[in-house]
């Protein structure tokens, strides 16, 4: 007898993270996962050593003390604060939380590939909203939500585009959802952001009972390889969270290393200076070499390329694999013609500068 899964399990393409290896070199390059790359605190390390003398023993299952930091830095209520394996988990419990099969589903035409899969799994239907210029529209996602989407997921600012919607524009969104749907704010890169007009979505969690702003350790702070993430929302939604969560979803390492990462406001600081003047300038260069750039906030930049026999997106992902430089091909995203590269090292940007001025040569 062959077992035979829930419909459409089988129609999802499981999640393909950046690649890491290229064929007949040591040490590669990877710029594919927009990892940080000044490491991580080093304070983080020395908590998530010390916690090793432990590992006979259960995490806390409540996450108190990482809560409990992150409210303190973030100025916000611990008791509305969930922790995950990763803000990715905290995804995929809304998704076991809230959807049922046939529930409506809304976001924007290039959000994150995740809130595919936590649609699929659960046999809810997806609403692609169209985006202007590889920017979420406000009208579209208001349009494609209606009055019974259940779940609006928007990354803010998103990926792999970078872009990003201005505080304004968020309220907008919210005040034109009924009460009944659940906005989702995923914020894995808001700690990046400069600009002025940007805001985090936490003044809305505190007015309002159907918002949630999810966070990850992965970006700025470096914590990619503990899975680290966290989400801030109303009581009501925090409840039930806790109750879909395994008792013991965070391991200790991780949350020893999470609360000394978010205390750590040097080291995130570093990061988001040396991220600020290599993305200017990686922004500049390829610019200046006639590819077309979409303006990212992140710590990435999506690379457009000619549609051109030997000079398309294809080709320049595999001269750079050639030379040991991994990227990331987005054709999965729906956008076929374009590399979304990580801000890495300072030698690591110059290098792909110098790799892309020879293959456009």
């Amino acid at each position: 007898m062959t077992l035979t899964p829930r419909p459409g399990i089988l129609d999802i393409k499981p999640y393909k993270p950046g690649a890491a290896d290229a064929p007949g070199i040591a040490n590669p390059t990877k710029l594919s996962s927009n990892e940080n790359p000044l490491g991580c605190s080093p304070k983080a390390r020395a908590a998530f050593e010390a916690a090793s003398s432990t590992l006979n023993l259960y995490p806390d299952g409540g996450a108190k003390g990482l809560r409990s930091a992150i409210g303190e830095i973030e100025n916000i209520d611990p008791d509305q604060i969930v922790c995950g394996t990763g803000s990715d988990e905290i995804l995929q419990l809304l998704g076991r939380a809230y959807l049922e099969p046939g529930d409506k589903v809304v976001q924007s035409q290039y959000g994150f590939l995740v809130y595919r899969l936590v649609t699929m799994q659960s046999g809810a239907k997806l609403v692609n909203a169209p985006e202007t210029d590889y920017r979420a529209s406000v009208e579209a996602l208001l349009d494609a939500a209606g009055d019974d989407a259940r779940i609006v997921f928007l990354a803010n600012p998103n990926n792999p585009t970078g872009t990003y919607l201005t505080g304004d524009e968020i309220r907008r969104l919210h005040t034109g959802l009924p009460s009944s749907t659940l906005l989702v704010l995923d914020e894995a890169y808001a700690e990046y952001v400069d600009e002025a007009d940007y805001e985090t979505g936490k003044a809305l969690v505190a007015a309002h009972d159907n918002v949630i702003v999810t966070r990850t350790f992965s970006k700025i702070h470096g914590l990619a390889a503990a899975r680290l993430g966290w989400a801030y929302a109303d009581p009501s939604i925090i409840g039930v969270l806790n109750r879909v969560r395994g008792p013991f979803n965070v391991n200790a390492p991780a949350l020893a290393a999470g609360t000394a990462a978010i205390r750590d406001l040097d080291f995130q600081r570093q990061s988001a200076d040396h991220n600020r003047r290599e993305l200017a300038y990686l922004r500049q260069q390829l610019g200046g070499l006639g590819l077309d750039v979409t303006p990212s906030v992140g710590n990435f930049v999506l690379v457009h390329f000619a549609d051109l026999d030997g000079k398309r997106a294809s080709d320049a992902d595999a001269f750079l694999t050639a030379r040991g430089l991994i990227v990331r091909p987005v054709a999965a995203y729906g956008i076929p013609n374009a590399l979304r590269i990580t801000v890495g090292k300072t030698d690591e940007n110059r290098a792909i500068i110098d790799a892309l001025t020879a293959f456009l040569s």
